[in-house]
């Protein structure tokens, strides 16, 4: 189980990172754009770095959807590995089944 503290700077991280995220693509895209003239690209270069640090999508870390576990995230089924296996075993997922051979 994950310190909530955690957990909770993690949500935050994700509103803040929907929040930003129409005015960081048009930033980005006026910087990565060949035909942006210098003075454009530099100033867009200056809002980015003006937007707030968590509003990067870099930032945010893949949690276990049920107790926040931050290593070892089954993306397709955003749980962590260890309770992956555990809700499989206990036959609590549909679909899964434990592979013998």
């Amino acid at each position: 189980m994950a310190k909530k503290s955690l957990v909770n700077r993690q949500a935050r991280r994700e509103e803040l990172v929907a929040r930003h995220a129409q005015r960081r693509a048009e930033l980005k895209r006026l910087v990565a754009h060949p035909d942006t003239a210098p003075d454009v690209r530099a100033e867009a270069v200056r809002g980015l770095s003006r937007l707030p640090r968590d509003s990067s999508p870099v930032r945010l870390r893949s949690r276990d959807q049920i107790d926040g576990r931050p290593r070892g995230v089954l993306t397709r089924f955003g749980l962590s590995r260890v309770r992956f296996r555990g809700l499989a075993l206990r036959g609590e997922m549909p679909g899964v089944r434990k592979a013998s051979w």
